[in-house]
C-alpha cells in the first residue's frame, strides 16, 4: 500500500478501467518507472519510505499548491477558505490556518490583499500566502473566464449560431502555383473562394507544427519537432515581399529553382506520384536562401524585430536547434555535451559567426511563415467567415525535436504517450511522444503550455485540440515496453482548461476537442462547462446503450462539431463502395477467420450491413428522395442529415467533395501505406488541383447544399427562439433534391 499512496500523491493510476465493471492491475514496475521518471525514486523498501515521507511532508508544509485556479464564474469566494474556493483550487481542500494573509501580484503589477481579491482580472498572477506560524508559499494563480468565446458568436454573428466548413490536410491541396506540395497562398485561396461562392464559416487544416528537420523526415504532421512555431515548407514563395527584389545576377539560379518546383508540381498532380516533403523543402530552401540575401526595407525590419521581441527566448531556441541540427543532425543526444542543453547551445552561437547567421535565418523563417498565416486569417475573415482558419494541435513532440530539445526539464525523460488495450487495438498504442510531467508544468505555473497556446491562436479563429482528454491524463509507456505496460498519469485538468480558456479569450477563438474513443467518464461534461466543443463522427452516433441503432439528427449534442468522417478514417465514398475494406484486407489489417479469406467475407458483410442501416435511416427521414445507387447523392444525403443535427459546426471533409476513396493516414500501417502523402483525388483516383476541385459539378452541389441546410437549420431556430415556431416543411432541414 506504501506504493499505492505515494503514485497516488504524483498522480499515478496502480490500475484502470478499460470498460465498465472491468478493473486491470498496472505492474508494480511500471509504477515505479514512471515515478522514476517524475523524479521520484520508489526503487527499493528504504528509497520507497523515504520518498512517501517527502512527499507526504510537502503535502503538509505547502500553504498552497504550485499553481492555484479560479474562475470567474465561482460564488461564494473570498481570501478566506471556503468551500466553493476549495472545489476550484483557491486553496487545497484542507484548508487555510486561521489568519493566514494572501497578496496576489497581478500581471499588471498591481498588488491585492485580504477580501479585495474578488475584483482580480483575468490573467496569470502572483498569490503567496502567509500563515501566522511563519510558513510561506508562493504559487502561481490563474484568473480565468467562466468559457472559451462560442463559434460564430465570437465573430460577431447570432448566439448559437451556427456554420458549415470544410476539413483539409493542407499539403493535399496542390494548385497550379504549388511547389509539390499545399501551401499557405493554397489556404488562403481556398479560404477565400469557399467563403464567398458557398458562405463556408470556417477551413480546418492539419497541425502546420515544425517537423523534424533531416531527410528522410516524419511525414506524419502529429509528431513534430515543435507544436510553438510552424513549419517553413509551408510558405508560398512568390508571396514574400523580398522574392521580387532578388539581384537579377542571380536569376539563372531563381529559374532553376522554379524549374525544378514546377517538376515536382508536375510529378504528383500529372504523374500521380506521392507527395514528397523532402524533396520540396530542399527546393523550397534553395529560394529561402536567395531571398534571405535581399535586405529588408526599414518598415519591415521594424516588423520583423517586433517579431524577435514578441517570441523572446522561445524562438531564439528553436531556431539555435535547428542551426544545429543542420551541422551535427537532429539527434540531439548525440550532439557534442556542450551543446546538449539550450544554455550551452547559445554560449556556442555567441561564439560562431557563421552559426549565429543560420539562428538569424530559421528566426526569419519563423517571421515569414507567420505573416502568411496571419494573411490566410484575414483573407477569411474578409470572405466572410465568422470562424474562420481552424488549426490543429498535436498531442505531443518527437522525442529528438526542438521542443525536447529546448523544454527538457518538462518532459518525462524515457517515457512515451500512447494508448491502453481496448476493443479496437487488444496491443495498445505507443506513439512515440514525450509526455510533460504534470509536477513540472504546475511548478512553472504551466508557462511552457501558455506559451504553446499562445502562439497557436495568434492567427486562428478556433484550435482544435487532438486527444483532448489528454488536458485529464495520458498513458505512459515506459521506454523499451509494450503498450500494455503501461499506466495512466493524471494532470491538473482545472489548471490545464483555465490555461486554455484564458488564452482563447484573449484571442477571441474558439475551441474544439477531439473526443473521440475511449473518454473517461466526466471529461465531456466538464469540457462543455467551459464551452469547448467536441467531435462528432456520423458512423459512430449510435445508441450504444439500447441496442446500437443510428442516432436520429434530434438526438445529437449541440456542443459539437459534426463529421462524416475524419484524417484517420475511410472518406464517405469508401465507406459507400466498401474500398476501405478491401484496402484493409490487402494490407493484413483484417482480423483472421475460419472462412480462409482473413475475414474479408465476414467484415464485407458488416460493413454493407451498417452502411445499408444508414442509408435506410436517411431515405426514411426524406434525406434521400433519390433512393439509394447514387454515390454521389448518397454523400450529399449524409451531409444533409449533419445539417440537421444541432452542432454548432459541420465539418465537410474536402476529399468527400470530389469523391476521393483513399484515406489520408490509415492507422496500423507504416511503410505499407503512403499516409499523410497523397494529394485530394476523384473517385478514380487521378489528383485533382485546387483549381478542379473549385470547378468540379459535385463539389458544387456538395457545399451549396451543405450551406442551404446549414442556413435553414440556423433559421428555423430563429424563428423558434422568437416565438414563431418551426416553418412548416415535407422533410428535415435541408432534405430537398440539390
Amino acid at each position: 500500500m506504501t506504493l499505492a499512496r505515494l503514485a497516488d500523491l504524483h498522480g499515478v493510476a496502480t490500475s484502470y478501467a478499460p470498460s465498465e465493471g472491468v478493473t486491470v492491475p498496472v505492474s508494480e514496475a511500471t509504477v515505479v518507472a514512471v515515478l522514476r521518471a517524475l523524479g521520484v525514486d520508489a526503487s527499493g523498501p528504504e528509497a520507497l519510505a523515504a520518498a512517501l515521507e517527502a512527499a507526504e511532508r510537502t503535502a503538509r508544509e505547502r500553504l498552497l499548491p504550485p499553481t492555484v485556479v479560479r474562475w470567474q464564474d465561482d460564488e461564494g469566494e473570498a481570501g478566506e477558505a471556503t468551500e466553493a474556493g476549495a472545489r476550484r483550487g483557491l486553496r487545497p481542500p484542507r484548508g487555510l490556518p486561521p489568519g493566514t494573509r494572501l497578496t496576489v501580484t497581478t500581471e499588471a503589477g498591481r498588488t491585492v490583499t485580504g477580501a479585495d481579491w474578488r475584483a482580480l482580472p483575468t490573467g496569470v498572477h502572483r498569490l503567496v500566502a502567509e500563515a501566522p506560524d511563519g510558513r510561506r508559499t508562493a504559487s502561481t494563480l490563474i484568473v480565468a473566464p467562466a468559457r472559451v468565446p462560442a463559434p460564430v458568436e465570437q465573430a460577431g454573428g447570432r448566439a448559437g449560431g451556427r456554420a458549415f466548413g470544410l476539413l483539409v490536410q493542407l499539403y493535399s491541396l496542390l494548385s497550379a502555383r504549388s511547389w509539390g506540395m499545399g501551401d499557405l497562398g493554397d489556404l488562403r485561396e481556398l479560404a477565400d473562394w469557399a467563403g464567398r461562392t458557398h458562405g463556408a464559416g470556417f477551413v480546418q487544416v492539419n497541425p502546420l507544427h515544425a517537423a523534424v528537420p533531416g531527410a528522410p523526415s516524419d511525414p506524419s504532421p502529429y509528431r513534430p519537432s515543435s507544436r510553438r512555431f510552424p513549419d517553413p515548407v509551408h510558405l508560398r514563395i512568390e508571396d514574400i515581399p523580398e522574392y521580387a527584389y532578388v539581384d537579377p545576377a542571380r536569376r539563372d539560379e531563381l529559374d532553376r529553382i522554379l524549374a525544378d518546383a514546377a517538376e515536382l508540381r508536375e510529378r504528383v498532380l500529372g504523374k500521380g506520384a506521392l507527395i514528397d516533403r523532402d524533396a520540396v523543402w530542399e527546393v523550397k530552401r534553395r529560394a529561402l536562401e536567395l531571398v534571405h540575401t535581399v535586405e529588408l526595407g526599414p518598415g519591415r525590419r521594424a516588423d520583423y524585430r517586433d517579431f524577435l521581441a514578441g517570441r523572446g527566448r522561445a524562438l531564439e531556441d528553436h531556431a539555435t536547434y535547428q542551426a544545429l541540427a543542420e551541422r551535427h543532425g537532429h539527434h540531439w543526444r548525440r550532439w557534442p555535451e556542450e551543446l546538449r542543453d539550450p544554455e550551452g547551445a547559445a554560449a556556442a552561437v555567441r561564439a560562431d559567426a557563421d552559426l549565429a547567421a543560420r539562428v538569424d535565418f530559421h528566426c526569419r523563417l519563423a517571421w515569414l511563415t507567420d505573416r502568411q498565416l496571419a494573411d490566410a486569417a484575414d483573407t477569411a475573415r474578409r470572405a466572410g467567415m465568422p470562424v474562420g482558419i481552424v488549426h490543429d494541435l498535436a498531442v505531443g513532440v518527437h522525442p529528438d525535436g526542438s521542443d525536447a530539445w529546448a523544454q527538457q526539464r518538462v518532459f518525462a525523460a524515457g517515457m512515451s504517450v500512447g494508448a491502453p488495450p481496448d476493443a479496437f487495438n487488444s496491443r495498445g498504442q505507443d506513439w512515440g511522444l514525450p509526455p510533460w510531467r504534470p509536477d513540472a508544468l504546475a511548478a512553472a505555473g504551466y508557462a511552457p503550455y501558455r506559451g504553446l497556446l499562445r502562439e497557436l491562436l495568434r492567427h486562428a479563429g478556433a484550435l482544435r485540440i487532438d486527444h483532448v482528454m489528454g488536458l485529464f491524463r495520458l498513458w505512459w509507456v515506459p521506454e523499451g515496453g509494450e503498450p500494455t505496460e503501461g499506466t495512466y498519469v493524471r494532470y491538473d485538468s482545472e489548471a490545464m482548461l483555465a490555461v486554455l480558456v484564458l488564452e482563447a479569450h484573449r484571442a477571441g477563438a474558439s475551441v474544439v476537442g477531439e473526443d473521440l474513443g475511449t473518454v473517461e467518464p466526466g471529461v465531456r461534461e466538464a469540457l462543455a462547462r467551459r464551452g469547448v466543443l467536441g467531435t462528432s463522427v456520423l458512423w459512430f452516433e449510435r445508441d450504444w446503450a439500447g441496442g446500437g441503432r443510428p442516432l436520429a439528427p434530434g438526438e445529437w449534442r449541440a456542443d459539437c462539431v459534426a463529421t462524416a468522417t475524419t484524417h484517420d478514417l475511410p472518406s464517405t465514398a469508401a465507406r459507400l463502395s466498401g474500398s476501405h475494406v478491401t484496402l484493409r484486407h490487402r494490407l493484413g489489417l483484417l482480423s483472421g477467420s475460419a472462412d480462409g479469406d482473413g475475414g474479408l467475407a465476414r467484415e464485407r458483410a458488416r460493413d454493407a450491413a451498417e452502411t445499408s442501416e444508414w442509408l435506410g435511416l436517411l431515405q426514411r427521414l426524406g434525406f434521400l428522395p433519390e433512393g439509394p445507387g447514387d454515390e454521389a447523392a448518397e454523400v450529399r444525403a449524409f451531409h444533409r442529415f449533419l445539417a440537421a443535427t444541432p452542432a454548432r459546426l459541420v465539418g465537410v471533409w474536402l476529399p468527400d467533395a470530389v469523391g476521393d476513396r483513399r484515406p489520408q493516414n490509415l492507422p496500423g500501417t507504416w511503410d505499407q501505406y503512403p499516409n499523410w502523402r497523397l494529394p485530394v483525388a476523384g473517385p478514380d483516383g487521378q489528383p485533382m488541383s485546387l483549381e478542379e476541385l473549385a470547378a468540379s459539378p459535385r463539389a458544387h452541389d456538395l457545399l451549396r447544399g451543405v450551406s442551404e441546410a446549414v442556413s435553414d437549420a440556423d433559421a428555423d431556430a430563429v424563428a423558434e427562439a422568437r416565438g414563431g415556431g418551426v416553418r412548416a416543411r415535407t422533410a428535415p432541414p435541408g432534405a430537398r433534391s440539390v
